[in-house]
């Protein structure tokens, strides 16, 4: 039976797809013809979670798509209408079996958050801690499956008519994306992130940055309780001064705890921007959201860091040679070519910031976006095709590239004794 009510409710949403997508088609022939980018980009944002996610995964992969859209979905809003608490309240009575009022003392019913997969509402465990409940919205992962396989079935009719597509493997890409946005779904699996990251820290005698503590007893595959953090985003100058007295101090031990996770964590967090990022009012470093994560091989960290070794000290003939062993290639790479592009691409990056202009944090996800797009527009003019996984890892290193200029501009990254970046 179940099996028959799911193949309605597949049946139902490729419906729904079709008529958004016939919408948007209409409003073009009447004339409302936004550039293709944008046009795009709504009508993702219209379709809901899945094309949300995918609309994500673009900004996040310059290796796959036109820069057009790679800049375009930066905009992409993961933000949705709150559901009313008397729908996520029958999720939580559903998965934890049982009266909530044997778990919360109370839960605040207006969320602090609503995203398109996930609501985040503030509450007290009958046992007197604050936390905060990440609940699933209901069937989600049935849209989530339903569209998928919908963009899979697609993906491969695509590739059969048009062969060429075949190199950037659009089935391959919609695999990829079912698989972590199927793990974004799974909140047993960020628990077991965040239970992981936290025995990192420990084993590593890190007591200056955490996260939060799960509680296992009112956690479930669609209901994650977490400890509540109270701070502010790292970006937040003028209040860490109120919680750190060294902000530069602060920011040094998030990117060293960040930069040990690669070598010494099972996987790295792979979103670090501000708002995942909190300064506590006790001065420690708060790592959150811990949904995307990111994990690489041994082979390509060991040229990831000699990438960084070279960029350290400015030579472009190592930084090439790097490139082409991270890259995926068909054909011989000119790396003395690749070399001076990067020099050129360097120089630019270095007259960036000014030194006599203040940095405003709103600059930081535009420059992060751009300098990752022009490097990986450097390596695909010389043939080279990255893993999505050095896109992740670059996109964090230029996010603390920018966390620099905002909170230590007097900072040398790449010379400042107190950052591991290879250790």
């Amino acid at each position: 039976m179940s099996v028959v009510i799911n193949s309605i409710k597949g049946a139902l949403r490729i419906g729904q797809t079709v008529s958004v997508i016939g919408r948007a088609g209409i409003n073009w022939a009447m004339g409302d013809r936004p550039p293709a980018p944008r046009l795009l980009r709504q009508t993702f944002e219209n379709l809901g979670a899945t094309y949300i996610k995918l609309g994500q995964f673009i900004a996040s992969s310059p290796t796959f798509f036109p820069k057009a859209y790679v800049e375009e979905f930066q905009y992409c809003l993961d933000q949705t209408p709150a559901l009313p608490f008397g729908v996520m309240r029958r999720i939580l009575l559903e998965e934890l079996g049982r009266p909530l009022d044997q778990v919360y003392a109370e839960i605040d019913p207006l969320p602090l958050a609503s995203a398109s997969i996930a609501q985040v509402h503030a509450a007290k465990l009958i046992t007197g801690e604050d936390v905060v409940i990440k609940i699933q919205k209901p069937g989600v992962e049935n849209i989530l499956l339903t569209d998928l396989n919908f963009l899979y079935v697609s993906a491969k009719i695509l590739e059969t008519l048009a062969p060429k597509l075949s190199w950037t493997s659009m089935s391959g890409i919609v695999e990829e994306i079912q698989r972590t946005m199927m793990e974004e779904c799974d909140f047993i699996k960020e628990a077991n992130n965040l239970r992981i990251f936290r025995n990192f820290l420990q084993t590593t005698h890190n007591e200056e940055a955490t996260v939060p503590q799960v509680y296992e007893h009112c956690s479930t595959r669609r209901v994650l309780t977490m400890e509540r953090f109270y701070g502010v985003p790292l970006t937040d100058l003028d209040s860490i001064r109120g919680y750190a007295r060294d902000p530069e101090r602060t920011l040094i031990t998030a990117m060293n705890t960040w930069f040990a996770s690669l070598t010494q964590c099972e996987f790295f967090h792979a979103d670090v921007h501000a708002g995942n990022l909190m300064v506590l009012t006790d001065g420690r470093v708060g790592f959150i959201d811990f949904g995307i994560v990111g994990r690489i091989r041994p082979s390509t960290w060991q040229a990831v860091s000699d990438f960084i070794s070279a960029v350290m000290v400015g030579n472009f003939d190592a930084m090439a040679d790097a490139m082409s062993r991270i890259g995926v290639t068909k054909e011989a790479v000119n790396t003395d070519a690749l070399a001076a592009d990067l020099r050129k691409l360097y120089q630019q990056m270095d007259g960036m910031v000014p030194d006599h202009q203040p940095y405003q944090a709103d600059q930081a996800d535009d420059d992060v976006n751009n300098i990752l797009l022009d490097i990986v527009r450097i390596g695909e003019d010389h043939g080279l095709h990255f893993p999505r996984e050095f896109a992740l890892l670059l996109k964090q290193f230029l996010y603390f590239d920018r966390y620099v200029h905002i909170l230590a501009p007097e900072m040398d990254v790449f010379m400042d004794e107190r950052l591991n970046l290879l250790h």
